[in-house]
């Protein structure tokens, strides 16, 4: 069995197993161990998806299910759950799926709601932008707020917005824009300048907004049903921010000659190839990456969603940056439907956004109260004296080690010492230099970087389904080792056993009509017509010749093949010497053939050489049964008929 495939195939059911919410009764128990009622749902749902939930369907999966405990409790009585191995199959598992798990799903969950929500309208936004300059004082800054706060008021007497902008903002494009920024929807802008944005009805206006460099006062201009998402390409005829006016005209007289010559039958992206000035698209003849609303320049966007199907082009639009001829390739409306696919194209937009830190300090809260954290009663101004003295100094006076290692805080199952805090903050002093944040500031790092460590290392405790996903893992893998010991290494090499076996139950190994036969399968359909072609003027006796010298487009397999395995279904009379029609293989596109050597009409018994790998199979049950046998004996089975009746059918 190949691990790897069998991990791989695990996770996707995995991720496919629906939830439930049953009581914790016992189905049965096999001697002191007791299995649920909900644990047997869970495993009868995830591997029955295409099964009637009926009685006879619970009965049948239950002993399979009875059996498969048994066999996982014969490998723990084996101990073979502290191999080498399996620990370290157990740890890359643990590793590969941990990260799906560190996350507040309820948080996330309201983030990507609300985003799909909020996607669903794009809002019109101006806006007053005061700027606080990088030299502010506390003073200077109290100053900027007091003006921004003296507009909010005016504003809320019915002062003119656009006045407003004209008069007070430092946003160097208000002159030309008014202060109309345009269109934006979710993911457009920083996402609390997005809430302020969204909780603000039509004509209404925000209060001061503060950000990193300055206040901003918004205004709700009015909304519209999304626009979605739109793929173009452009040629752009570019001049600098400061051209003067001759050099605008002249780049509006390159642009209107292109988009006439690309109206008479020029091809639009020879043309971008040639003149156009965007050095991100132009190779590309112009293709731009996939955008939305709130992306680029209001007259840019405007012109680009007006175009009104796909390969229109627009006369040239002036922007900032120059002249734009451009064409539409596909637009993508928003997705209305809020169904899996959609919700998790979302939940992936969230997850690489910094909105998602929201959900990340919801996180660190639950973390912090589930996993019991308790600061020890420290000291501060001596705690940050002892650590300037480590970044100093890291070899500690013997009273300085000593505090070291005391408790700085603790969760459920460790405590953390004051020399864990030193080693992490002294590289931050040391190494990136980071003098800025203060001492209190880079220890509230810590604790929550300690938080998440420990809930990752400790996740079976807080979280259920992982403890569960865990322990199905581990134990099938114990099951996959146990079988290997005590059934299929077994059954292979007792070979003894096997023709003894075989001698016992000779009546079961027959040959129905059957053939030997050279099985040809094929890369393309091309290559089984040449080989044919081949045969037929060369005979079969070269076959492994044209097979090697094939370059891997072939390969073949002799040997005696009853007649329902070779590709000749179509037909009713086989002969020596005959090549069979092709068959093509829907799945991979290969295409198969036989050529026939001999035939044998009648069914004929098999030897034991003949039977072989049947003989192996009927004696891994055998031996299988056999054992279940005696693990039923060790192990006695009661089930509870009451609980097994009250499954939902």
């Amino acid at each position: 069995m190949n691990k790897f495939f069998s991990t791989t195939i695990y996770l996707i059911l995995f991720f496919c197993l629906t939830n439930f919410s049953v009581s914790a009764q016992t189905l049965f128990t096999y001697g002191d161990q007791a299995v649920s009622k909900e644990e047997f749902l869970k495993a009868f749902q995830k591997n029955n998806t295409d099964k009637k939930a009926t009685e006879q369907s619970y009965r049948d999966y239950l002993e399979l299910y009875i059996r498969y405990k048994l066999k996982v409790k014969a490998a723990y009585d084996a101990k073979t759950d502290t191999l080498a191995g399996q620990i370290a199959e157990m740890q890359n598992f643990r590793n590969q799926v941990v990260g799906t798990y560190m996350n507040d799903n309820e948080s996330l969950n309201k983030l990507v709601n609300e985003a799909f929500a909020r996607s669903q309208k794009d809002i019109h936004v101006a806006h007053i932008f005061i700027a606080i300059p990088k030299t502010a004082t506390a003073a200077d800054t109290v100053k900027l707020y007091q003006k921004a706060a003296a507009i909010y008021e005016e504003l809320k007497k019915g002062k003119d917005f656009t006045e407003e902008v004209m008069t007070n903002s430092d946003d160097p494009s208000a002159k030309t824009n008014h202060g109309d920024i345009g269109y934006i929807t979710a993911f457009s802008l920083p996402y609390e300048i997005e809430n302020v944005i969204y909780n603000l009805q039509p004509s209404q206006f925000s209060k001061p907004y503060r950000s990193k460099v300055g206040y901003h006062i918004f205004k709700n201009l009015g909304e519209r049903k999304a626009i979605g998402k739109i793929k173009t390409a452009q040629i752009l005829i570019a001049f600098p921010p400061n051209a003067t006016d001759s050099a605008k005209k002249s780049a509006k007289q390159k642009a209107d000659s292109i988009y006439k010559a690309i109206k008479n039958g020029a091809n639009f992206s020879d043309m971008a190839k040639l003149f156009s000035g965007d050095n991100l698209s132009y190779q590309t003849g112009g293709e731009m990456a996939e955008f939305g609303t709130g992306k680029f320049d209001q007259a840019f966007e405007n012109a680009a969603f007006a175009l009104a199907k796909d390969g229109d082009i627009s006369e040239p639009v002036l922007t900032n940056f120059g002249y734009h001829i451009i064409k539409r390739l596909q637009k993508k409306p928003v997705p209305s439907l809020n169904n899996k696919e959609t919700i998790e194209g979302y939940r992936q937009r969230v997850l690489n956004d910094p909105r998602n830190e929201y959900a990340k300090k919801n996180l660190l809260q639950k973390i912090l109260k589930d996993a019991n954290f308790k600061p020890a009663p420290v000291n501060e101004d001596s705690l940050w004296a002892l650590t300037e003295r480590d970044i100093k100094n890291p070899a500690l006076s013997k009273e300085d080690s000593t505090k070291a290692t005391k408790t700085l805080f603790s969760f459920a199952k460790k405590n953390v010492t004051i020399k864990e805090w030193l080693n992490y903050v002294r590289p931050i002093r040391t190494i990136t230099k980071n003098e800025n944040k203060p001492n209190k500031e880079l220890l509230d790092q810590f604790i929550e970087a300690s938080a998440f460590e420990y809930y990752r290392v400790h996740l079976e405790d807080y979280n259920k389904e992982f403890a569960y996903q865990l322990n199905e893992f581990r134990d099938g893998n114990l099951l996959f080792e146990i079988m290997q010991r005590k059934i299929w290494d077994k059954a292979s090499s007792d070979s003894t056993g096997l023709k003894n076996y075989f001698e016992a139950h000779k009546e079961k190994y027959f040959w129905q009509p059957s053939a030997e036969a050279v099985l040809f399968t094929c890369s393309s359909e091309k290559t089984a017509t040449d080989i044919r072609k081949k045969l037929q003027q060369a005979g079969v006796s070269s076959w492994k010749k044209m097979v090697d010298s094939s370059a891997g487009l072939a390969q073949a397999d002799s040997g005696r093949f009853e007649l329902s395995q070779l590709p000749m279904a179509e037909q009713k009379t086989y002969s020596a010497g005959q090549l069979s029609s092709m068959s093509t293989n829907q799945t991979d596109n290969t295409v198969t053939f036989a050529y026939i050597v001999k035939m044998y009409n009648d069914r004929e018994p098999r030897n034991y050489n003949d039977a072989k790998g049947f003989v192996i199979n009927d004696y891994q049950s055998y031996l299988e049964d056999n054992w279940i046998a005696e693990l039923k004996k060790k192990y006695p089975i009661k089930i509870n008929e009451a609980v097994l009746k009250s499954l939902p059918k």
